[in-house]
């Protein structure tokens, strides 16, 4: 039996887990460094950070304890209509179990909310149930960079009409 998760907003109690899963997660594909999330002065702050206007950040529980999360906020340097799906990581215990798809539908859900026509995100090779996921959700590839993340370290871009 697969584990129940529960998807909700953040709070500022979960800033510290959250900033552990990021840290944790992002070294496994290789994305540590300059140009990576890992190293965005907000990880340690989500909180304070979606709670800006325009933005929302969502944490997925099991059994009480925070195994994942992800947001959205408007695409830094882009188009007003264009959101950022940012910052989605799971532990490996919530992987496979269906929280990616039903967190990525708040995340979109949100966005529409806002206004948002068009969600953008970007990732890197070897993040291939990511980019599986993003495709069956309806995101396309695209050939370039969009906005001013400052993540120069990702390589691989994708759009979604919402």
């Amino acid at each position: 039996m697969h584990a129940t998760f529960y998807i909700r907003p953040i709070h500022r109690e979960d800033d510290t887990v959250v900033a552990a899963i990021i840290r944790s997660v992002m070294p496994e594909f290789g994305a540590c460094g300059e140009g990576f999330a890992i190293n965005d002065p907000e990880v340690d702050f989500m909180h304070r950070a979606y709670s800006a206007p325009r933005c929302a950040y969502f944490v997925v529980e099991v059994d009480g304890v925070v195994q994942g999360g992800g947001g959205v906020a408007p695409l830094a340097g882009g188009d007003e209509d264009v959101c950022e799906l940012r910052k989605m990581y799971f532990l490996p215990a919530l992987r496979g179990l269906g929280a990616g798809a039903a967190l990525m539908e708040h995340c979109l859900d949100a966005a529409r909310l806002q206004g948002f026509q068009r969600c953008y995100l970007e990732t890197l090779r070897g993040m291939d149930a990511a980019m599986r996921l993003y495709e069956r959700v309806g995101f396309q590839r695209i050939d370039a960079a969009m906005g001013d993340t400052g993540h120069h370290g990702c390589d691989v871009f994708y759009l979604l009409d919402l």
